[in-house]
């Protein structure tokens, strides 16, 4: 079977269905929410398919049956009705000042009043929104519908400006002098536009709003208070996204030669309370150029988020099992970013689980959607946590090597050449090293970064086994191509550390031993091996590293 085409990239729905691609049919998400019929709000990352998602809905709203043929809305849409869309999208450029959102805004605006033969009129963009959307409606005789993409990108594209940086003013040391908050200017420009939507209720026939992050209803959308928020609806949790049903009957022509196994670790796991998904810009990738890579991850590095976690002392370790509220998900402003709503919103945490107390108050987990953006991060994470970047780099593939071939020698020479790399200057400097949880950090964000299948935390009928590391046929898609595979037996490692002024006591090792953590991982064809590692605060180094067979 000849493949089709592969969209790359951002293309617009038509040029999709028009130039032969594949396509994954959300139409019946769309004709669901269409069907309800209230003013909508989602949340995604970036390069999640928000925009085809928007192109969709604007090609069904203007009638054009030939670009669904066989798709679900083909048979179950109302193709006699067109009605007049607005899609204004902030994606392009960066916005820096008042005049600028104005500039943009008014040329969108123009432009539709151009299309549709009305007169152009600017007293303010408030007023030339809402006459637009009147003058519409009066002259086609149907209600008009408004689709907002990229709605937080003039917002966020400031939040990482100098004067502007939350992760300073968090700290108390914002610069002396800073100038005046650019991302509050843009916050209030874009609250004066969407209140529009409010008052204009009566005209409008179907709204929906998109973007990356989640900010406050209170804070950009208080006009606009039934705004239907459905970035936690269970039902629409693979609105936007790649399901497992979708790569294995759309794209079932792309997985020979791969390891469908692989594929699912290395790229599935978003979830927003439903079904989980793939990222979309991943697989295709994937599939073009048949290698595992952390394709997302590099197209955006988030330099940003990756300071303030290191500011605010961060146990890398607690990433791989987070837990917070909805209250602290949602709790996201130009004047207050929660780290864990930054990670999830910006798409490198997702959520793996929730618990709903009697009170009706809900606890949420959460976790690395998968094997890349894990890597990724954590790799990312490393010279904030001290280690220079290339004797780590060394010291990492060391590791790597040890680790399969189970030289445990070579293990402890690796981790402590990974410490070594590290400047007294920054021991002294770094109030995270003054942290327990330092070392542990480091080790685990070492391992995480390539690509391993580590369990923190690891929950037995004894206890919690610091990490669990497991080698095996899914243990290093990072480091080879797709269609290889990997003939070692699996190992499991299992690790407890400690934390000692200077000499070492076993205490590491023994724990390990009496709670018999060995146990959960004995199997068939499994060797498991027990590693006690005992950091010295005076000397920031290992000082103690005893192995044994579990």
């Amino acid at each position: 079977m000849q493949r089709k085409k592969l969209p790359i990239g951002i293309q617009t729905f038509r040029e999709i269905r028009e130039n032969g691609h594949y396509y994954v049919d959300k139409t019946p998400f769309a004709l669901r929410l269409i069907d309800q019929g209230k003013p909508y709000f989602l949340s995604r990352p970036r390069r999640f398919g928000k925009s085809l998602f928007l192109d969709t809905l604007k090609e069904l709203f203007e009638g054009n049956r030939a670009l669904f043929e066989g798709l679900h809305a083909e048979h179950h849409w109302d193709w006699s009705v067109k009605h007049p869309v607005l899609r204004l999208s902030f994606g392009a450029g960066v916005l820096k000042t008042a005049e600028d959102l104005a500039a943009s805004l008014h040329e969108q605006l123009s432009a539709y009043e151009a299309l549709h033969g009305l007169p152009p009129e600017v007293p303010d963009i408030r007023g030339r929104f809402k006459r637009l959307i009147r003058g519409l409606h009066e002259k086609l005789g149907q209600r008009v519908v408004v689709l907002v993409d990229e709605y937080d990108k003039p917002i966020l594209d400031n939040l990482t400006e100098p004067h502007s940086r939350p992760s300073l003013a968090f700290a108390g040391s914002a610069p002396p002098g800073a100038s005046p908050d650019r991302a509050r200017v843009m916050r209030e420009g874009l609250r004066d536009l969407y209140s529009v939507l409010k008052d204009a209720d009566a005209h409008l026939r179907f709204v929906f709003i998109t973007g990356v992050s989640k900010f406050s209803k209170v804070s950009l959308f208080s006009g606009l208070n039934n705004l239907n928020d459905i970035t936690l609806d269970p039902e629409y949790s693979a609105l936007c996204g790649y399901t497992e049903h979708d790569v294995d009957t759309v794209f079932a022509p792309e997985l020979a030669g791969l390891d469908r196994e692989r594929v699912r670790r290395w790229y599935n796991g978003y979830n927003w309370m439903g079904e989980a998904v793939y990222n979309p810009f991943d697989l295709l990738l994937l599939f073009q150029k048949r290698q595992f890579k952390p394709y997302w991850f590099e197209t955006g590095t988030p330099t940003f988020l990756v300071e303030l976690l290191a500011q605010r002392q961060f146990f890398t370790p607690d990433l791989a099992r987070l837990q917070t509220t909805e209250a602290l998900l949602s709790s996201f402003d130009v004047d207050h970013i929660e780290p864990e709503a930054l990670l999830w919103q910006a798409g490198y945490l997702t959520l793996r689980g929730v618990e709903t107390g009697r009170s009706g108050q809900s606890l949420y987990t959460l976790g690395y959607p998968n094997a890349e953006v894990e890597a990724a991060l954590n790799e990312a994470l490393l010279p904030l946590l001290g280690p220079a970047a290339r004797p780590a780099a060394q010291a990492r593939y060391r590791l790597d090597q040890a680790l399969d071939a189970g030289d445990m020698a070579a293990v402890e020479a690796a981790l402590r050449a990974l410490f070594a790399s590290i400047p007294h200057d920054w021991h002294r400097n770094n109030p995270l090293a003054q942290f327990e949880g330092f070392y542990a950090s480091v080790f685990y964000s070492h391992l995480a970064a390539l690509g391993l299948d580590t369990r923190v935390e690891d929950a037995t009928n004894k206890g919690r086994i610091d990490l669990a590391l497991r080698l095996g046929d899914l243990s290093r898609p990072s480091l080879a191509s797709a269609e290889s595979a990997h003939p070692w037996a699996s190992r499991v490692y299992l690790f407890e550390f400690k934390v000692v002024e200077q000499v070492p006591d076993g205490r590491a090792l023994a724990q390990l031993q009496a709670k018999g953590y060995a146990e959960k991982y004995r199997e068939p064809g499994v060797t498991v091996t027990l590693v006690g590692i005992e950091f010295s605060r005076e000397q920031r180094n290992v000082v103690g590293f005893e192995v044994a067979e579990g």
